[in-house]
């Protein structure tokens, strides 16, 4: 799946469940729960719980409850518990879990949301309602086999990029990786690496495409995005080697080329559409001999055979549409 083992810390293996447990580092944006286990085939419901504290009675308060249940429709349901009252439903119908089948649930911890995703495809988001500073105890409970716990905590991912997984998801700071990132000269940005990033965002490469070259876009789709575009531009012809053009309201990811002033024939094919509103998101570009490889959140989503041969004219990166962009980086 997309994060090797060796990528978490304070692994717990095959917990009892119930489980519960101490969270051992306060949860910020950037940081990653990794849960991988199998679900049995007498499965009625389980429960992902994000605790403040581990008191039984009074009930701890729940910030995230996420439940996948399996009786009647199969849905999965999140909700918050504040002084033992539980607050609004909201229900996922489109659900990834199937009985006796393993499971990676991947929560990556926002500003505002938890986004989580499940068997690397995006699955649904949940805006805070209690204050990440409570959260410290991770609940498990319910028909359920886990085999691994693990996290990996914002401080971290200062020092990891982990290609083509998630790299470092600061969204208040951007941080500098330790893999001699080369930040592209953001030639209408005032002040570098203070997000959002103003769009339309026009930026020359610090050095031209060519294989083994790699352009990372990071953002945020917008909660009611019709779509946008990344575009790897040749400056001087003005010829648009790659349009990678996410179209949320169809469902499309549409491919192309601008060459010679004139568009070239669409290329639509997906196993899995990648963009959902409301998430972030990082793209990562890597130009290979004979195409563009497109990564999503860590997952490989497509190529695209080099239409526009000469790479090393293609110095110039544009990106536009309905996201916040918070850093576009190149090596």
């Amino acid at each position: 799946m997309t994060m090797a083992l060796s990528d978490l810390q304070s692994i717990v293996h095959n917990p009892i469940i119930p489980y519960v447990g101490t969270i051992p580092e306060r949860l910020e944006p950037g940081t990653l729960i990794v849960i991988r286990g199998h679900v049995p085939g007498d499965v009625d419901r389980f429960q992902v719980d994000f605790q403040c504290g581990s008191s039984v009675k009074p009930r701890a308060d729940v910030a995230f409850h996420f439940n996948p249940r399996f009786k009647r429709t199969n849905c999965i349901v999140c909700n918050t518990l504040k002084n033992e009252k539980w607050g609004w439903e909201e229900i996922t119908y489109d659900t990834p879990f199937k009985k006796e089948k393993s499971f990676e649930i991947v929560v990556m911890v926002l500003r505002d949301k938890f986004q989580v995703a499940v068997n690397g495809k995006h699955t649904l988001l949940y805006a805070h309602r209690i204050g990440l500073e409570r959260i410290d105890t991770l609940g498990i409970y319910g028909k359920v086999s886990v085999h691994s716990v693990g996290f990996r905590f914002s401080s971290e991912s200062a020092r990891h990029s982990f290609l083509p997984t998630f790299s470092e998801m600061d969204l208040q700071k951007i941080q500098a990786s330790t893999l001699e990132l080369t930040e592209i000269r953001k030639e209408n940005v005032e002040k570098p690496g203070t997000p959002p990033l103003t769009l339309p965002f026009v930026a020359r490469l610090n050095s031209p495409m060519g294989p083994g070259r790699t352009v990372v876009v990071k953002g945020e789709v917008n909660t009611n995005a019709k779509g946008f575009n990344v575009d790897l531009v040749a400056g001087k012809s003005k010829d648009i080697a790659l349009h990678l053009n996410p179209r949320l309201n169809i469902k499309a990811f549409v491919r192309n080329s601008f060459l010679q002033e004139s568009w070239g024939e669409e290329e639509r094919s997906i196993t899995s559409f990648p963009f959902s509103p409301g998430m972030y998101f990082e793209m990562i570009v890597y130009c290979d001999v004979q195409e563009f490889k497109v990564a999503v959140n860590g997952m490989h989503s497509l190529e695209y055979k080099h239409r526009f041969k000469d790479l090393g004219s293609i110095d110039t990166l544009e990106v536009d549409g309905d996201i916040h962009l918070l850093d576009v980086r190149s090596w």
